[in-house]
């Protein structure tokens, strides 16, 4: 018997968000907001409206935010609730209680045992991810699960590895983080109330944001670490790349996104801001690309220049948004 935390869905027929569709610049951006992506469409709820938490990303001396909605801006906007899962009977046991009661289950797991990640990870890379947990059927050890852009299901081995089915007693191994989500007080509300929540939302995370530019921090790091890379090989590049370059581009491709929602719900002039953001996205994919060479080629590549637009694409998308802001305030 299946247990479901939402009404059952088919994968075969699932319809990821759009900002998961094959003409965005960055299909995915990391495993925790792209899962809240998809787990609130789902549901009928509106994802952009908790995206402006990117505006307070920053450059943390080895990466770019690993940004995550934060649980009070999704009780705020949706009424989810999410607490920490007290993994203490193992992830199966305590995952089905939580779906008994209504409620999605979220847990670090490993892309090894994840078919999604085919051509990636899959029986491949032992990587650690995250997804929501809809639906487990234990008698036919099947699993159906959000992850990165869509809805998937696992069965057979990955089932009983996911869940550790025949080790139950390892005394060496220690379960990974888990939440579970509330969903008794779901709201559903319109753009434009979303809109109106949202607003004070983005006040709140531009007042977290770096007090200097971060991108000019971030260049001559960069630059560095490109050399090292040279000698570690391509497999350090990938690893560098998601925590660095993806997080930055990803992360301010979503706030684009998120501005032109907003402007559209609450009349503001975000416009200029977000096309800021938007070449943010567009250049870091540039300098991806141009790092790889580098890293292949081993050669002397110049990326100042394109590091250097970015940190000006920062600066001028961050004063576009207060200009507005104030304007806002004023009138």
């Amino acid at each position: 018997m299946s247990l479901y935390a939402l009404p059952p869905i088919d994968v075969a027929s699932y319809q990821p968000h759009a900002m998961h569709g094959a003409d965005r610049s960055w299909a995915e951006t990391n495993c925790y907001i792209d899962v809240w992506i998809e787990v609130l469409h789902a549901q009928g709820l509106n994802p952009a409206a908790c995206l402006s938490m990117v505006f307070a990303n920053d450059f943390d001396g080895d990466q770019w935010t690993f940004y995550k909605p934060p649980h009070e801006d999704l009780f705020t906007l949706y009424g989810i609730d999410v607490q920490e899962l007290n993994v203490w009977r193992g992830l199966l046991d305590n995952a089905c209680v939580q779906l008994r009661r209504g409620r999605l289950v979220l847990t670090e797991t490993d892309a090894f045992y994840l078919p999604d990640t085919a051509g990636t990870d899959y029986r491949s890379n032992h990587v650690k991810t995250t997804i929501a947990i809809q639906e487990i059927d234990v008698d036919t050890r099947r699993l159906g699960y959000f992850h990165n852009s869509s809805y998937h299901e696992l069965q057979g081995e990955d089932f009983i590895e996911t869940f550790r089915v025949d080790k139950p007693c390892d005394p060496a191994f220690m379960p990974l983080f888990a939440e579970f989500v509330r969903l008794d007080h779901v709201q559903q509300r319109s753009d434009a109330e979303l809109a109106a929540l949202s607003l004070p939302l983005l006040r709140k995370h531009l007042a977290r944001r770096p007090n200097h530019n971060p991108v000019s921090l971030f260049q001559p790091v960069f630059l560095h670490e490109v050399e090292q890379l040279k000698e570690q090989g391509m497999a350090a590049y990938h690893a560098y790349a998601f925590a660095n370059l993806r997080q930055l581009g990803a992360g301010f491709s979503l706030g684009a996104h998120y501005l032109r929602w907003l402007q559209q719900h609450q009349g503001l002039q975000l416009e200029r801001a977000a096309s800021e953001f938007d070449a943010i996205s567009e250049t870091t994919k540039t300098l991806l690309l141009k790092t790889a060479r580098a890293v292949i080629g081993k050669k002397p590549v110049d990326l100042r220049p394109l590091v250097a637009q970015l940190a000006l694409h920062w600066q001028q998308g961050m004063d576009a948004l207060d200009l507005a802001l104030q304007a806002r305030a004023d009138s």
